[in-house]
């Protein structure tokens, strides 16, 4: 055991004695967490929209107002000329474009209906698909106002009114951040504590050093708990910076406990230590081990839940990212910190991370063994 310790220590002292290696694995992560939960908004705003009025009447200058006035859309000029529209959609000068055909008012008044056609540039399906339901409910309020402004007296209700009232629990303002910075931390806490230890383990290979550990008196789990607990710590070190960074930055505040956050932590390190000692026993040198942690970190954002629901994704990769110890660690954190749930609220996310745990650390193992005999 103080043979293990004094691993542990020799480790511990390689990293704080290396200013690049430190910045790597705190300050880098830290500058993503506060950068990146500002990029990350699902809103979509400043759609370029560009109006062709044909009937120049008092209701389409009141709709095209009414959209100008939604802080979604900006206008683009568009001279009523449907071939200069049709080159600022070519040109990437607008997204959207609406087209209000001649007698619109007319039609409105006297037949009660008209049509509007909505065209949009699908180069950006998100951005397409979310610019047409913005214009589309805008012009469902302007179509309830023109309603009940020609109902005639005495005012009474000719066709049924549903109003609905929506309540957002848990995080009432949708702040984007409250819902990404947990997510992003656990990318985070992941490239720390598991990827990082495995190219310190794949450079003891590169220099030679691990073969003499390999015939030292270490047991070969005194050696391996010896490399991976500095960064099991330092994976507990970048929660704590990062919590203080959601809080200063964000002024997010865990509706759930610490202590509870910090469980989960130390058990799904556990399992992140897994992989990245599974991925040492995989490649020879640390280029080998950057190129192949590319691949785990795009496979971990991607398949996590943490820009795309799982539950929209197909059946497939929901099988798929059930898989992803990052999935459940994702769940967790936005769980413990914006609804408040305890450790009896998350058992199923504690076994599977459990599982992977020990799964990964068993491969691991059991590989090393193998490629070191």
């Amino acid at each position: 055991m103080i043979k293990m310790w004094l691993i542990v220590r020799k480790e511990l002292a390689l990293v704080f004695r290396q200013p690049a290696i430190l910045r790597m694995m705190i300050l880098m992560p830290l500058m993503q967490l506060i950068l990146l939960p500002l990029a990350a908004d699902y809103e979509v705003k400043n759609i370029n929209l560009q109006v062709i009025d044909q009937d120049h009447s008092s209701y389409s200058r009141s709709l095209t107002q009414k959209l100008g006035a939604s802080p979604y859309f900006k206008l683009v000029e568009a001279n009523g000329d449907p071939a200069m529209a049709r080159r600022n959609l070519e040109q990437n000068k607008a997204d959207l474009t609406l087209n209000i055909p001649a007698g619109f008012e007319k039609d409105l008044i006297r037949e009660s209906e008209t049509a509007l056609s909505i065209e949009a540039d699908a180069v950006n399906g998100n951005k397409a698909s979310l610019g047409c339901a913005y214009a589309s409910q805008i012009i469902g309020d302007f179509n309830r106002e023109v309603r009940e402004k020609l109902m005639q007296l005495p005012r009474f209700n000719d066709f049924p009114v549903i109003e609905v009232r929506s309540s957002f629990w848990y995080n009432p303002f949708i702040k984007y951040p409250l819902f990404m910075v947990p997510g992003i931390l656990a990318l985070l806490v992941t490239m720390v504590g598991g990827l990082m230890a495995a190219l310190n383990i794949v450079q003891e290979k590169e220099i030679g050093t691990i073969e003499q550990l390999n015939v030292s008196p270490l047991r070969r789990y005194q050696f391996l708990m010896g490399k991976l607990i500095p960064f099991w710590f330092l994976g507990m070190v970048s929660v704590t910076l990062g919590l203080i960074v959601g809080y200063l930055v964000y002024g997010i505040v865990p509706r759930g406990s610490l202590l509870t956050i910090y469980f989960f932590s130390a058990v799904y390190l556990i399992g992140a230590l897994g992989v990245g000692l599974l991925l040492s026993t995989l490649v020879d040198n640390q280029m080998q081990a950057t190129l192949f942690a590319f691949f785990i970190i795009m496979f971990f954002v991607l398949m996590g839940g943490l820009y795309t629901p799982i539950d929209s994704m197909p059946r497939w990769a929901q099988i798929l990212s059930s898989f992803n110890p990052v999935t459940y660690f994702i769940r967790v954190l936005r769980f413990i910190v914006i609804k408040g749930s305890g450790i009896s609220d998350l058992l199923v996310e504690l076994r599977s991370m459990l599982l992977f745990g020990i799964v990964l650390n068993v491969l691991a193992v059991m590989n090393y063994r193998k490629r070191s005999a």
